[in-house]
């Protein structure tokens, strides 16, 4: 345990950052597992609401720093080729 006081406050921030990254990483993962669903449910329109959904977390998580962008790049590709396979 730290005894100086910006030490004290640096455990503090950390947790917190801990925390945020934690709950956008949950959300990230629950939009993709919803697309997925939506994606074996076999409905069109579900899966292309569910994959707008998807896409736009995709490239928040980018912009947070919880994704490289060439990760976000890979998967969003793979969601489209999935999403239009779908409707073929």
């Amino acid at each position: 345990m730290p005894n100086i006081k910006s030490a004290k406050k640096r455990v503090l921030v950390s947790a917190n950052k801990t925390m945020q990254n934690k709950m956008l990483k949950s959300a990230l993962k629950t939009s993709m597992k919803k697309y997925e669903q939506a994606l074996a449910s076999g409905d069109k329109a579900a899966a292309a609401e569910t994959y707008k959904a998807a896409v736009k977390k995709i490239d928040q998580a980018v912009a947070k720093g919880l994704l490289h962008k060439n990760n976000a790049a890979r998967k969003k590709s793979s969601f489209t080729v999935k999403l239009n396979k779908l409707g073929a």
